[in-house]
């Protein structure tokens, strides 16, 4: 059972990366300060409290909270069904940070830049068809989410299956996909 969240507690998104103070509480809906100062209002059941004293856990190292240790535990139990022998090649990594792709991206548009990415990705998973590499990892971010959106209508012109990304390995910014290869 999760301790009762009061103004003035430090909390968490459970499923963002948002943390922020408690400023508010209404009925089932909670209205936090962001660390960037901005009032954000959740339902109850969308946020964790921080503990400071709590042992490291992925990459929230301050957080430990019972749903998110069950959605972990159930995302690491689901991963080990299909993961592979040990001994097994890791996956071709692609980073599509820009400043990965290119040595400057001053003077380029937003839309330059998610061409660029979009580019790379669609060459590097043509390439790794080629090579019959059958797992890639592709690093996108968090942001906005538009580079991710854009990612799976690439990847649902192919003959892949998408997922998530170890999310030790990467946080939420990352998707692995694998690629089913014709004898």
């Amino acid at each position: 059972m999760s301790t009762p969240i009061k103004i003035g507690d430090k909390v968490a998104v459970l499923d963002d990366t948002i943390k922020g103070i408690v400023s508010n509480i209404d009925d089932i809906n909670i209205t936090i300060e962001t660390n960037d100062g901005f009032p954000m209002t959740y339902n109850v059941t969308e946020l964790v409290l921080i503990k400071t004293d709590q042992a490291d856990f992925s990459k929230y190292i301050d957080i430990k909270h019972d749903a998110l240790i069950e959605k972990e535990s159930s995302s690491i139990k689901k991963k080990s069904k299909k993961s592979l022998k040990s001994g097994s090649v890791p996956p071709f990594e692609v980073d599509l940070h820009i400043h990965h792709l290119t040595k400057s991206s001053r003077g380029m548009s937003n839309h330059d830049m998610l061409t660029l990415q979009i580019d790379t990705a669609k060459r590097q998973l043509e390439f790794a068809i080629r090579k019959r590499i059958q797992r890639v990892v592709f690093i996108h971010g968090v942001g906005e989410g538009v580079l991710r959106n854009e990612l799976d209508y690439l990847f649902g012109r192919y003959n892949v299956e998408v997922k998530q990304a170890s999310f030790q390995k990467y946080g939420m910014g990352a998707t692995e996909i694998y690629i089913f290869q014709n004898n």
